[in-house]
């Protein structure tokens, strides 16, 4: 019996030393409980009181104001949760139940001690922002003061929209373009410095890796843009001052030997205006790619250059073709008196031509070369079998004039020399 009555002391001892514990938990925890509660209804309040939930419809996180009103909800709920998380390490602590608050308490030590460090970065990424933003419209304003839009339209000769002005058509225009560009790169040194601030390297690291090569691309892109600029105006320029300079020393006046049946009509000064142009512009192209220093496109830019004169001669072969056959058919056609005799030769100079063309281009030369001479062998077989077979006639009847325009050119040549030594 008294060891029992000593079991039942020492229990009631004990329960009586940890009732104060016990009181001082239920009381934290009515104390969270009130505290939570508090705070969630107060946040849901103030969210709705500052009209929260019509900002988050018109911002577009939402799509009614139902919606917007369930989302401030769960604000307030998280709000609720994360009083109740602050509070339990201490509840807990007080029972006794060190095993599972401290787990808890260190999860809540490290979040924080980085708070700082997540504000930091937060203020960073913020006035960043609104610096980059100030930056944007000062750049936006100047280039619609400048008016870069109009002249940008005058030089690529787009006349409808060169008289427009910048408030009858602000989006995606040039000036916009700027200020957005500006806008990125001035944010994107800002976006690594706010990420190397918290320090977390397994993402950092590797975001900071690629906006550091954006950072390190960004001049070379930039000189590449103004280098393509120059070199579009130059071209545009050469070709212009070209154009006119042949127009006036009458270049045009040489498309009669092309337009001997009135249905060609080649303005030759401005064609050749225009090649020069593409030439100029395709060399500072490939400089453009070249300052990119980028491999494939350095790839791409010298086979653009080694080709280029391939296609060059390949047009010179193709215009003297078109030309000479043109004034040889029209020859023959006059001499004849038979326009298909003329067209014939006129057509089978330009086919050579456009062989050749194909030929110098390196484009399927086993092929170009087998199609010419089967489609030459076949002319041939066929005038041949046309002439000899079912034109004996024509041929007897041609031969006879040829002999009788011989004989008299003859008798001509005769009579002038014997009129001249009577003479004598």
């Amino acid at each position: 019996m008294d060891n029992i009555s000593n079991t039942i002391s020492s229990g009631f001892n004990s329960f009586v030393n940890f009732l104060p514990t016990l009181l001082g938990a239920i009381a934290l925890f009515l104390i969270a409980w009130l505290i939570a509660v508090s705070l969630r209804k107060g946040v849901q309040k103030a969210l709705r009181a500052i009209g929260f939930n019509r900002r988050l419809v018109k911002w577009g996180v939402v799509q009614t104001e139902e919606q917007a009103n369930t989302t401030i909800d769960s604000i307030g709920n998280v709000v609720y949760y994360l009083v109740w998380l602050l509070f339990l390490p201490a509840i807990l602590g007080m029972l006794g139940l060190t095993a599972v608050a401290q787990p808890i308490s260190n999860m809540f030590d490290t979040a924080l001690s980085f708070i700082p460090t997540l504000l930091g970065a937060i203020f960073i990424l913020v006035l960043g922002y609104f610096v980059a933003k100030f930056v944007k419209n000062l750049v936006y304003n100047l280039a619609l003061s400048l008016n870069i839009d109009k002249w940008m339209n005058k030089f690529s000769g787009s006349s409808d929209a060169a008289d427009a002005t910048p408030s009858q058509s602000q989006k995606n225009t040039l000036a916009k373009v700027l200020a957005n560009l500006v806008f990125v790169v001035i944010l994107i040194p800002i976006a690594t410095a706010a990420l190397e601030i918290l320090g977390i390297e397994s993402i950092s690291r590797p975001v900071v890796g690629v906006l550091n090569s954006i950072l390190a691309a960004i001049p070379n892109i930039l000189v590449a843009i103004i280098l393509l600029g120059i070199g579009i105006f130059i071209a545009k320029f050469v070709g212009q001052l070209l154009s006119d300079l042949l127009r006036g020393t009458g270049i045009n006046s040489l498309t009669k030997y092309l337009n001997t049946n009135g249905k060609l009509n080649i303005d030759l000064a401005k064609l050749t205006g225009q090649i020069v142009s593409v030439v100029i512009g395709v060399f500072f192209l490939v400089e453009a790619l070249n300052v990119l220093n980028l491999e494939v496109l350095n790839t791409i830019g010298a086979a653009i250059i080694s080709y280029l004169p391939l296609v060059i001669s390949a047009l010179v072969i193709l215009g003297l073709g078109l030309v000479g056959g043109t004034l040889l058919g029209s020859f023959i056609s006059n001499s004849t008196k038979s326009e298909f005799f003329g067209e014939a030769v006129k057509y089978i100079l330009i086919i050579f031509s456009i062989f050749m063309a194909l030929d110098q281009l390196q484009f399927a030369t086993s092929i170009v070369n087998t199609a010419f001479i089967f489609i030459m062998g076949g002319i041939a077989v066929a005038f041949a079998i046309a002439f000899g077979i079912g034109g004996r006639d024509v041929a007897k009847r041609t031969l006879e004039k040829a002999n009788q325009k011989a004989e008299k050119e003859a008798e001509k040549t005769t009579n002038s020399s014997s009129n001249s030594d009577t003479s004598i």
